[in-house]
């Protein structure tokens, strides 16, 4: 852990990274509990107002704070995030890890069913989704976490795979140890790093996905915020108050950035290989 911890002191990207998501989740955490105004507070007579003392960001076309919706955006996009990527996770790593272990048709039906999912974009799939089962936060979650179990699946069976080719797994097929145990005493313990590596990547992904949608009106549904609904609402008065789309563009921006940031960052401390090329 020290170890970690000192080669991360000297990564600037993994640092910039820590640093947008720190305060990414801590705007999520602060609005639980405050906002600077209530963020339904309908003020027709104070619509489109500039950025000022008692609206920092200014208001929308309702009269509505900018800023306090900014912040519960983000609740939004963490609450979508987490739960289809450990919704993706969970499938995909025991497909994936099913799949390395049993080889045969089993490898092979997975491997043709993840390329028929990746000849798809993304946001596609999930708009045929949402499309079918209607527009809703709910449905979001689902779009997105159906995407991630292929994602996941492909990973964790490429990681497992090498894994089975090592001589300390030899070792333990020889003494009798079945694919099961193999698989969970084994192989995972050597593939998280990777797995963990993927899961940031992948959130950073459900966030723009997210944010798509409900720019669509196929995400999360008034009155819930949503950076993706508020850059829709903005597009109307784009030349008013153009302000209205910078601010939730940026927001999330700086997510995605700091996440992948994270991940890159993540990335070159977890793998020893990419350790010993910079080092070389």
């Amino acid at each position: 852990m020290k170890g970690f911890l000192a080669r991360a002191a000297r990564h600037v990207g993994f640092q910039i990274g820590a640093v947008l998501l720190l305060l990414f989740v801590g705007t999520a955490l602060v609005s639980v509990f405050w906002t600077p105004h209530p963020v339904d507070a309908l003020q027709m007579r104070l619509k489109l107002q500039p950025a000022s003392g008692a609206y920092p960001l200014g208001t929308d076309h309702l009269g509505r704070d900018v800023l306090s919706r900014i912040m519960v955006g983000a609740q939004t996009s963490i609450t979508v995030g987490l739960i289809a990527v450990a919704i993706g996770m969970i499938g995909g790593v025991a497909l994936g890890a099913w799949a390395a272990a049993r080889g045969g048709w089993v490898d092979e039906a997975l491997s043709r069913l993840s390329d028929l999912v990746f000849a798809f974009p993304a946001v596609l799939i999930a708009i045929l989704i949402t499309s079918v089962l209607g527009a809703s936060a709910q449905n979001a979650i689902l779009a997105i976490a159906i995407f991630n179990v292929p994602v996941f699946a492909r990973v964790t069976r490429g990681a497992a795979l090498s894994m089975w080719g090592r001589d300390f797994v030899r070792a333990a097929t020889a003494m009798g140890q079945g694919p099961l145990g193999i698989t969970v005493r084994h192989v995972m313990p050597n593939i998280a790093s990777v797995l963990i590596v993927q899961a940031t990547i992948q959130f950073a992904v459900a966030i723009l996905a997210e944010a798509g949608l409900s720019y669509l009106g196929l995400g999360a549904q008034p009155p819930v915020p949503s950076w993706g609904r508020m850059l829709r609402d903005a597009q109307t008065y784009v030349f008013q108050a153009p302000e209205l789309a910078i601010w939730p563009g940026l927001a999330i921006a700086l997510a995605v950035l700091g996440l992948n940031m994270l991940g890159d960052g993540l990335r070159d401390l977890l793998d020893p290989r990419l350790r010993l090329l910079r080092v070389g």
